[in-house]
């Protein structure tokens, strides 16, 4: 992760000390109330200052909005020149698309839909988990051209899905003990060549351009 972050880091923030020269305010946010959050927001409609945020994280958040083009501009806002957004998603992949088809019943996975907007049923129902595909892979032209002040700098996929598989995700109970993920660990690093196929989540990287 911390080569990843070093992506982002760009000439404009270089007098920004991270260790403590300068306080940096870590924020835990969500669209519904849970413990230890500092607020409630929208990832659509952040309600942060202009040019204040230098990197947004988030899991499974992305296929849940559903008008992701409000918070893309969002980011074109919020974050500094040289700032950024960490994504993780579900993956488009062979093994990806048949599990996410089935898995939830709640939400959808449809890499062929014409718009990136979905209807929603609530907070957690009626996503499209291929969102993240549809818009940068498959319309990666088009989120140049819509977003000039964003650009994607990283994309790849993550080597845990077996041990995702077996710990439950965030949906179901775990199916094997912990001392089954060094030997999970162990076997997914065998199977590295085939990741692009077993894979089951992505990680992307957006940054808000200097110039």
């Amino acid at each position: 992760m911390s080569a990843i972050l070093a992506r982002l880091r760009e000439p404009a923030l270089e007098g920004v000390d991270i260790d403590g020269a300068e306080r940096v305010i870590v924020l835990s946010t969500d669209i519904v109330a849970a413990p230890d959050l500092d607020f409630i927001t929208d990832a659509q409609e952040l309600g942060l200052r202009t040019d204040s945020v230098r990197v947004v994280y988030a899991q499974n958040v992305f296929h849940h909005l559903a008008e992701p083009r409000r918070f893309l501009h969002e980011l074109e806002r919020v974050l500094v020149p040289g700032g950024g957004a960490v994504l993780l998603e579900p993956y488009y992949g062979p093994v990806a698309s048949f599990v996410y088809k089935r898995l939830f019943t709640g939400e959808d996975f449809d890499k062929s839909v014409e718009e990136w907007e979905t209807p929603m049923a609530g907070p957690m129902h009626g996503a499209n988990q291929a969102l993240s595909y549809v818009v940068f892979v498959r319309d990666r032209a088009r989120f140049g051209s819509q977003f000039p002040a964003l650009e994607i700098v990283h994309c790849s996929t993550l080597p845990n899905y077996l041990r995702y598989v077996v710990s439950g995700g965030l949906n179901f109970r775990q199916l094997l003990p912990d001392v089954a993920i060094t030997p999970l660990r162990t076997l997914e690093w065998i199977l590295r060549p085939l990741r692009p196929l077993l894979a089951l989540h992505q990680l992307i990287v957006l940054r808000k351009k200097t110039g």
